[in-house]
């Protein structure tokens, strides 16, 4: 590939990695009681020591190097900085511990991809009603305006929530995750608005006060997973299709890259099933004129997160109880053929990596866009030697080069999920999606590189795979790994 301004990295979270779950004066996150309440997470699993990343901050950036990427994704813990949410409790040793990671990278030409919220919200903010509330508009602006003010001399690019689908819907609707709030018709649409109004907020405060001198990108980053209509020359499936990306994606980038408002087709579902259900006005909230105005445009690039495919087609879903997923009126289901992976619904289906990102192009104008996470998840105790993990990559990244280079989509960066295995939520250690090896019964939680870290670094070093590797079978992928493979044992060592 001849663009060299393409970037490479590996992606993070603080909850999953961080560990020092209350060292030196961290406040407690909604995450960090969760999973101190037994039964909780697979195993008993807690993440407050997880990868000790928080001890380890020149290891991880001694094995960035050595990967060669070109920037690193984290997250801050908002309560590491500030142990109560509010700016008047400032915990100057998390601060300290972020100001070496982010000199670390710089230090070795990686570019810091900073993610404001990735799900551990403070505990005392969800005391006061957590996301529901729209106190948290202004609490979350004073939270990334510090942030800005100390770490954006050297951070150039930050996303606002992670995934902002899943905190509305896992967290306030299904109640799988934490606030494990069960309403699956009305909050997650409250909450979905006021995360817009919160992102929007955010990047006019960096936007009216750090732009000019700091000249930086921000953005959000949901989750997309691909889905193919089961019957393409049937209208229904097709429309299905489309409801299912809009209801999932579009709930967020449509206000945010199109018209400051909510899908057409969400308006009309959500509107018109509150109707039937003799509601007296639609349960998907309204945006004022100001406040369309306020969010339209507010995202620099088009980052998100994807792992899977699914097959779509119409379906006629009961009007009770209310629920955002019967408001898609959709069915899914995935091929048996697929391979699966450690995390249930999670299977290999490369080539839909390719349409999705056309969709995105089609749909959006071709913004600059990021693939922020992707990877597979495997379980299994040791993972050093990870072909499964080689050939999910290579599929994978040969389907984005393909949109790429032959589609002329806007693609500028790639992220592998993830740097090293690490608590992978609600199922704890089980699955591992690193490209490092951790011993989590080690007390000193060790890393290893796997494999698949070799490979990707030789990604990296191509810029691209090589032509000869694309058309290598995998029989040959493999006598290739054997190679690698010695370069492990012989302690890896990058020129």
């Amino acid at each position: 590939m001849n663009n060299n301004n393409f970037t490479w990295g590996v992606s993070s979270s603080a909850y999953q990695v961080e560990g020092g779950w209350d060292a030196d004066g961290k406040g407690p996150s909604i995450w960090d009681n969760f999973s101190h309440v037994p039964g909780n997470i697979k195993n008993g699993d807690t993440g407050d020591i997880a990868c000790d990343s928080y001890n380890k901050v020149e290891e991880d950036v001694y094995l960035l190097r050595a990967l060669g990427v070109k920037n690193y994704r984290f997250s801050l813990s908002w309560s590491r900085i500030f142990p109560s949410g509010r700016n008047n409790s400032i915990n100057s040793h998390g601060i300290d511990y972020y100001n070496r990671l982010i000199d670390g990278l710089v230090a070795n030409n990686i570019t810091p991809i900073v993610t404001l919220y990735h799900w551990d919200l403070p505990q005392a903010l969800q005391d006061i009603g957590g996301w529901e509330s729209s106190t948290l508009i202004d609490l979350f602006d004073s939270f990334a305006d510090f942030c800005f003010q100390t770490f954006g001399d050297r951070v150039k690019f930050w996303i606002t929530f992670n995934e902002p689908q899943v905190i509305a819907w896992a967290g306030y609707g299904a109640g799988t995750l934490p606030p494990n709030v069960n309403d699956p018709g009305s909050a997650p649409y409250r909450v979905a608005h006021i995360l817009l109004k919160a992102h929007a907020r955010v990047y006019h405060t960096y936007d009216d006060k750090y732009r000019a001198s700091q000249g930086g990108v921000i953005a959000l980053c949901p989750n997309i997973d691909w889905v193919e209509p089961k019957t393409p020359s049937d209208p229904r499936d097709i429309e299905a299709a489309d409801r299912y990306l809009q209801f999932l994606v579009g709930w967020f980038t449509h206000p945010i890259f199109k018209n400051g408002d909510y899908p057409e087709v969400m308006k009309w579902k959500v509107g018109n099933r509150s109707e039937l259900q003799n509601l007296p006005s639609s349960r998907l909230p309204v945006f004022t004129a100001e406040e369309r105005d306020y969010i339209r445009g507010t995202a620099d690039v088009f980052c998100f997160n994807s792992y899977t495919s699914k097959i779509v087609t119409h379906s006629t879903t009961r009007l009770r109880p209310f629920s955002y997923e019967y408001d898609q009126e959709v069915l899914t289901k995935v091929d048996s053929s697929w391979p699966s992976s450690a995390i249930t619904g999670h299977r290999a289906v490369a080539w839909g990596l390719r349409r999705l990102l056309n969709w995105i192009k089609e749909e959006y104008g071709n913004p600059p866009i990021y693939i922020i996470e992707n990877g597979v998840g495997i379980k299994t105790k040791s993972d050093v030697d990870d072909n499964t993990r080689i050939f999910y990559y290579k599929t994978y990244i040969d389907e984005a080069l393909k949109a790429y280079k032959l589609d002329g989509v806007n693609l500028r960066g790639y992220n592998a999920w993830s740097f090293m295995d690490s608590f992978e939520w609600l199922n704890g250690y089980d699955p591992r999606f690193g490209l490092h090896q951790v011993d989590f019964d080690n007390p000193n939680r060790p890393r290893t590189p796997k494999r698949s870290a070799v490979y990707y670094a030789e990604i990296i070093r191509n810029n691209g795979i090589p032509l000869a590797h694309l058309c290598v079978s995998i029989h040959a992928l493999l006598r290739t790994e054997i190679v690698f493979h010695r370069v492990l044992q012989g302690n890896m060592v990058f020129a």
